[in-house]
């Protein structure tokens, strides 16, 4: 019986893909340096002039905004330490700006914060009086024990006195801190008294008597020194502006 043509098989598929051929590499866009870097010459210049001070602007309010933020933090938690930034005291008499602070130490020591307060702040020529004894007198007149205060009486900048607290931290065991001053001033004064080796916290008052344009110029300045400080170093900051 004539079974007819056998059935044909379909013919093998090819793989067009060749084994161990070459995949086209797929194009990629070159990133090109700005025209004004490939003119070259002065622009060259301009253009890496204009790059810096964007940078550094940038630096700068980076700076400004921490300024802002450190000031409006209270922090809360048990420490070895209060330390009160000095300010402007009147024959004994603290200013408003000091009064302010002190009012927010209280606050802290009658919450139990830590056991001992350190009082900074030397004095001007012809005082009778430096800031770290009128700040003590008026916490002992407000019932801190006497001997829960200690007084750094010589320092004349932030650097001089958290300097001294540093030394005095040493000779007491006192590790860590929590430093109160104005809202604007408490960055610096942490990133300091870190430099020193302190572990430094912060909470500012915020009853202090500088308010407005004149706080807002203070937090610009601020802002300007925590930005150098923070490259050259606060020591070396502090003999540089005196």
């Amino acid at each position: 019986m004539d079974t007819g043509p056998a059935d044909e098989l379909p013919p093998p598929t090819t793989d067009v893909t060749p084994v161990g051929g070459e995949v086209s590499p797929v194009s990629r866009r070159r990133v090109r340096a700005p025209r004004w870097w490939r003119v070259g010459g002065w622009r060259r210049w301009v253009g890496v002039a204009s790059v810096l001070v964007l940078l550094g602007v940038a630096w700068f309010l980076v700076a400004l905004f921490q300024v802002w933020r450190t000031g409006e933090a209270r922090y809360a938690k048990p420490v070895d330490a209060i330390v009160v930034m000095g300010a402007a005291q009147y024959d004994g008499t603290p200013s408003p700006q000091l009064r302010a602070r002190l009012d927010h130490v209280l606050e802290l020591w009658e919450a139990g914060q830590a056991p001992v307060i350190v009082v900074t702040g030397g004095n001007q020529p012809g005082d009778r009086f430096t800031e770290a004894a009128t700040s003590r007198r008026y916490l002992v007149d407000r019932g801190v024990p006497r001997d829960a205060i200690l007084a750094e009486e010589t320092g004349r900048t932030s650097w001089e006195s958290l300097d001294n607290v540093a030394r005095l931290a040493r000779q007491s065991g006192i590790r860590s801190v929590v430093l109160v001053s104005d809202p604007f001033h408490s960055l610096r004064i942490r990133l300091m008294a870190e430099e020193l080796g302190l572990t430094a916290h912060t909470s500012a008052t915020s009853t202090s008597p500088v308010r407005g344009w004149s706080a807002f110029r203070h937090h610009l300045e601020e802002a300007a020194g925590v930005a150098v400080g923070r490259i050259v170093g606060f020591d070396r900051l502090e003999s540089l502006v005196g």
